[in-house]
């Protein structure tokens, strides 16, 4: 089969898209620019429909290339046939290719190959081929093979013998292999049993002790819980089915005449092929099978969180103060301005040991009103609710103007001892440069978590045990396409943020930022061909992508791709609008563009639809950042403690991390409280992602509070007035920014996933 048609197929796309999508991708086309530029190539293929294919396409090519290894091999050895030949260009998975190959494979010495030195493969043809009279002499037939010359001494060990030969003859029988795979897969189980039942030592896998569930119903967090406590010693786990069932399953495909005069010692080979070979074989793959499985659907999970943290809004014009809080080392202070420069810092000793409150209140009080600190950033590590109560009581005290945020501070430390940060701040110590990180992910989350390895971002469950190199793959195509949805300013970008444009490396990034650092800020697109290294092709993937603002052509500010400025310039003239009129807002241009009969149109300027949709787009809003149209994060004064917490008591908070079970929601208080699936609301939630997202700001009540081991369960069953909470002397509610409803923000999000 065609390995495009096989693709179409499988992904119920057409065959033209597929076609046209594979032709773009050979030539070295990214997929953010596929996406975006070349939607009428395409059939409109999206972002996501892209990346399958590409998937896709790189098994299929490794298919390919792994039968070309198979039919070689094969055909060297003298045993390739047409109709093998056949079966091997005609499979379509690889599991199956492995089977077919696995009798012809070169193998180390085995029972059945021991039998094989020792003459007996005629004796197993013999009673494998069940050609023999149902009665006779079976001593007769066997006697010819009792040699002791070849090491066969009895007619037993001639028997045992070729039993050896025919079991692992069985064991690699594809089509045996794949009804006792598919037969295990449905009815299976996954049993997992403490190691050590005389231990009363307390662990995390206590769920596990005595646990049994069908294949087709694990869920992957109980799978990747059950390999972490097998690695760590603590459980032992296998794979349980019927094998009676199994062995006679096997026996009818292999027994063609009933009642022949081996079918005993036949019977004997297929109970040993399945419980020696098979059974441990298949036992193997489908725990394989699974932990893929889980992986990549735990992976799928992180890079959601992923790419919902790094789409975080922007906090642009603002001037941040960010806080490192610590005990024994202190509390490190830096201040940014809105464009992300580092303009102090210092350290402050606020909590224990030293306990400095005077000091360190009139030190943070100086920094806010000196650089007119707007938010304040406290890191959420070691000491940082002890900060919090001490910046909620400053502010309070001293009147100040700001609001403060509880920001994850995980990559801070690896972005603080790395070459990229000694780069951007010689001068200051590691954890310093980690705390104007931490100021810098509240003025623009994608600008400065790009600089961190996306696995220490911290927002997802077992990415420490999942298959790494699939993880960095996936999180590398998650800040690919958030940097490419966003668009990067290319007179402010770091290298490490230019790196990710599409058609970009790091090379061509940083020499781009050499070429800013030299010859001043690019006043057009077009002057980006005069970089170091930027050929054609690069300047085509990426200069959509990259913005100039305020600089020669509007155009350059927008997403408009500058081989569409002419048909571009033919619509302004049509309208009889000027190029610079679209930086103003321009309601008479706005109407006119709603009023256009787009088909119509785009015939007439000679672009397809979809070029011309974007083009619309951007005049209609040049510049705009998509990060815009979500809500800005809660901004607080006061603090909350455990015991503030009543059930029923209403609050907003932050969703820090959303897993299969539910999500982990920050509502000011020192621990993330859960919302479990279950209490995601009054209708049946099959994914909580589909729901909410990290980042987002919901609603939600207190259900329940456990004090004794630190844990708030949440519920967003919102019914009926909230309680009063204690005051103690300081108010509970948080200040935030102006929110929308809770169904508004659900639309939000279903029009975030659509694009």
């Amino acid at each position: 089969m065609n390995e495009l048609t096989y693709i179409a197929g499988e992904l119920g796309l057409p065959v033209s898209s597929v076609q046209a999508t594979v032709k773009l991708l050979d030539e070295g086309a990214t997929v953010p620019f596929i996406s975006r530029y070349r939607r009428e190539v395409t059939g409109g293929m999206d972002e996501e429909n892209i990346r399958n294919i590409q998937d896709k396409l790189a098994y299929i090519r490794a298919l390919t290339e792994r039968k070309v290894t198979i039919l070689a091999s094969i055909e060297e050895q003298g045993k390739l046939t047409d109709e093998l030949r056949q079966r091997v260009e005609t499979c379509m998975i690889m599991a199956e290719l492995e089977d077919i190959y696995l009798p012809y494979r070169p193998k180390r010495k085995t029972r059945a190959s021991v039998a094989k030195e020792k003459g007996l493969e005629p004796l197993a043809d013999l009673m494998y081929g069940q050609t023999l009279p149902l009665s006779g002499d079976k001593q007769s037939l066997i006697a010819p093979f009792v040699n002791p010359e070849n090491g066969v001494l009895t007619p037993e060990e001639a028997v045992q013998g070729a039993i050896d030969i025919m079991a692992e003859r069985i064991s690699e029988s594809a089509d045996i292999r794949k009804v006792v795979r598919e037969f295990t897969r449905s009815n299976g189980l996954l049993s997992a049993k403490r190691k050590d039942e005389e231990s009363k030592e307390r662990t995390d896998y206590e769920n596990y002790y005595d646990f049994s569930d069908s294949l087709t119903k694990l869920k992957p967090y109980q799978v990747l819980a059950i390999n972490r406590g097998e690695k760590e010693l603590v459980l032992k786990v296998s794979v349980e089915v019927s094998s009676s069932v199994i062995v006679d399953l096997i026996a009818k495909k292999v027994i063609s005449a009933p009642g022949s005069l081996f079918e005993s010692e036949i019977l004997k080979a297929v109970e040993d092929g399945y419980g020696r070979l098979i059974a441990p074989s298949i036992e193997r793959e489908i725990r394989s099978e699974l932990t893929e499985n889980a992986d990549l659907h735990a992976i799928d999970v992180f890079a959601r969180n992923v790419y919902n943290l790094l789409l975080q809004p922007p906090l642009f014009g603002k001037t941040i103060l960010g806080i490192d809080p610590g005990f024994v080392s202190g509390c490190k202070l830096a201040v940014v301005d809105s464009s992300g420069k580092y303009l102090e810092g210092t350290t402050i000793y606020p909590t224990e040991p030293k306990k400095w409150i005077d000091v360190s209140e009139k030190t943070l009080s100086a920094l806010v009103k000196n650089h007119h600190v707007d938010v304040i950033a406290i890191g959420n590590g070691t000491a940082s609710r002890e900060v919090e109560q001490f910046v909620a009581e400053t502010i309070s005290k001293y009147n100040l103007t700001c609001g403060y945020m509880i920001v994850s501070e995980a990559g801070a430390s690896v972005y603080s001892a790395s070459k990229l940060a000694a780069e951007e701040f010689p001068d200051l110590e590691a954890a310093q440069r980690g705390n104007i990180s931490i100021a810098r992910r509240v003025l623009d989350p994608l600008a400065e978590l790009v600089k961190i390895d996306p696995k220490s971002i911290g927002v997802g469950l077992y990415q420490h045990d999942v298959n790494q190199k699939n993880l960095e793959h996936k999180l590398g195509q998650v800040v690919e396409s958030c940097v490419n949805h966003v668009g990067v300013n290319v007179n402010t970008a770091s290298p490490a943020l230019l790196s990710h444009v599409s058609g970009l490396n790091s090379r061509t990034a940083t020499n781009i930022v050499r070429h800013r650092d030299e010859k001043g800020p690019f006043r057009s697109r077009e002057s980006i061909l005069d970089v170091k290294g930027m050929g054609a092709h690069s300047f085509e993937q990426s200069a959509g992508f990259l913005r100039i603002t305020d600089g020669d052509n509007p155009l350059d500010g927008t997403s408009i791709h500058p081989e569409s400025y002419p048909a571009t310039y033919k619509l302004l003239e049509k309208l009889r609008v000027s190029a610079e009129s679209i930086q103003k807002e321009n309601k008479r241009l706005q109407e006119q563009l709603k009023q256009v009969n787009s088909h119509h149109l785009a015939s007439e300027l000679g672009i397809g639809k979809p070029t011309l949709d974007l083009i619309i787009e951007n005049l209609l809003k040049p510049g705009r950042d998509p990060r815009a149209d979500l809500p800005a994060p809660i901004l607080r004064k006061d603090v909350l403690s455990m015991n503030d917490l009543k059930p029923g008591l209403r609050l907003k908070g932050t969703v820090r991390n959303v897993v299969d079970f539910g999500a982990f929601v920050d509502i000011g208080v020192k621990q993330d409280g859960l919302v479990h699936i279950s209490e995601m609301g009054t209708s049946f939630v099959k994914n909580p992602h589909d729901v909410m997202s990290v980042g987002d700001v919901i609603e939600v009540a207190i259900k329940s509070v456990d004090h004794d081991r630190g844990r708030i369960a949440l519920t967003m069953r919102l019914e009926g007035p909230s309680p009063k909470p204690e005051q103690k002397g300081r108010k509970v509610t948080p200040e935030r920014s102006k929110e929308p409803a809770l169904s508004d923000k659900l639309e939000l999000l279903k029009q975030k996933f659509s694009r």
